[in-house]
């Protein structure tokens, strides 16, 4: 014998906001961060993964910009999403920031779209910041474009650094020491106002706190803004300890 139940729907999971994320492929790093950062109540977090190098160059990150609308559509169709993530920095400077939202909005619905890129710039600004200095787990030639798009938009980066590194997989190896290591050498001169540590797959987030200790000046990285610019983007109260003085500003 079968029995039918009667049933009562309950709110969404996202009482207070619904957001979205496109991942890229060979991304280990960002979804890691974003439990960390994102409430645990009330704040519905869906993720979808787009094609990516293994090997990061312009031509691999260009090479996203066909499949995002289908990144965008896996995410679930019913849902509105108050804002979605690219997560990817130097991926946006390839493709455009318009162009992605225009790419995103194709795929789902929702009533913003951020990456690193826009939400860097918009930290800067709340912060007060127009001289960066830029850590990059990258070869130069992939952060020169994303580092004229700042210039453009008012943030000089007048001290950069790399690990020169082109494969994900190490990138997302690199350790805290390594990083802490290069972010007092680039701001040992005092050129900057603030530290920016791009890429979504650096391990960033467990060094902040301590980095801004030691140097005195606001540190900020790619994951880090994009959650805060998510979050500000869908009205939630974004307010932590431990993950840099943005979420205090």
């Amino acid at each position: 014998m079968t029995r039918v139940f009667d049933f009562t729907l309950g709110p969404p999971i996202g009482e207070q906001a619904t957001l979205g994320v496109i991942v890229l492929q060979s991304d280990e790093t960002l979804e890691h961060d974003f439990r960390r950062l994102l409430p645990e109540r009330g704040v519905a977090l869906y993720t979808s993964r787009i094609p990516s190098g293994a090997e990061v160059s312009t031509d691999s990150l260009a090479e996203m910009e066909a499949e995002m609308p289908r990144a965008a559509g896996l995410l679930p169709r019913p849902v509105r999403f108050d804002a979605v993530g690219y997560g990817c920095t130097s991926g946006t400077s390839v493709i455009g920031a318009r162009r992605v939202a225009e790419l995103v909005k194709s795929g789902c619905q929702t009533e913003a779209v951020t990456e690193p890129l826009s939400a860097l710039l918009a930290a800067c600004h709340h912060l007060g910041i127009t001289r960066l200095a830029f850590l990059s787990p990258y070869v130069e030639a992939v952060s020169s474009h994303l580092r004229n798009v700042l210039a453009q938009d008012g943030v000089e980066t007048p001290v950069f650094g790399t690990f020169d590194e082109a494969e994900e997989t190490r990138v997302a190896r690199i350790d805290g020491g390594s990083i802490k290591a290069a972010a007092r050498a680039l701001m040992a001169d005092g050129e900057a106002d603030a530290l920016f540590m791009s890429c979504t797959n650096l391990r960033t987030l467990d060094v902040i706190a301590e980095i801004e200790a030691e140097i005195g000046k606001p540190v900020l990285s790619s994951n880090q803004v994009l959650a805060w610019d998510l979050m500000r983007r869908a009205g939630v109260a974004c307010h932590h300890d431990g993950y840099g003085r943005l979420f205090h500003a």
